[in-house]
This record gives structure tokens, sequence and C-alpha cells, in this order.
């Protein structure tokens, strides 16, 4: 198993309008495409309270590749970014890493 760490910083004050297009959106987007997510998580303590960090868990990265260029280039998932970013950008940066559980993690 892979674990994909995706960290989204936004615009200030766009943390809402990111949280509320994954609720209405990506999320089902991510199902009808097989992406599995293992987490999300809004910071409370640290960098930045604008910021949006999630876990993908793939098979490999042959899946990652195939599922994640599928929903990328989804005509769907374009009419839902363009209309959720109609009032401005919402983020600023992603920063993502894949990664491998070790041995004695207790996520494998």
């Amino acid at each position: 198993m892979i674990y994909e760490l995706r960290i989204y910083d936004c615009l200030p004050g766009r943390l809402p309008a990111l949280l509320q297009r994954f609720t209405d959106h990506t999320l089902g987007l991510w199902e009808r495409h097989g992406i599995r997510q293992a987490g999300f998580f809004t910071t409370v303590v640290g960098d930045s309270n604008q910021r949006l960090t999630y876990f993908l868990a793939w098979e490999s990265l042959a899946e990652r590749q195939a599922k994640w260029t599928a929903f990328t280039t989804d005509p769907d998932w374009h009419t839902a970014r363009d209309a959720s970013e109609r009032d401005g950008q919402i983020v600023a940066n992603v920063t993502n890493q894949l990664l491998a559980p070790t041995a004695f993690s207790s996520v494998k």
C-alpha cells in the first residue's frame, strides 16, 4: 500500500469554500473513480489554520496514475472546480508526497 499525503494551503478565508467543494463534489467524483481517502484534517495548531491535509490510499503507483488521471480529466471535476472558484481562487499552493508504511507502522 502507498499513501499520498496532500496539503492544500488556501488563500485567506477560503478554506470553507474548499471544504464545501470536497463535501459537495470531490468525494463523489473520487468514489466514481475508485479513489480511496484515508483521512482528512484541518490544522488546529500549526503554521496555518487555512490548510487542509489529507491522505489517499493506493495499491500501487500504477493505480494512482490511472485513477488520478481519470479524475483530473473528468469534465464533471472541471465544472465543479470552476463553479467553486466563481468568487475567486481557493487554493494558493498544493504539496504532495507518496509514502510507504514502515514495517512497524500501525497503518499497512
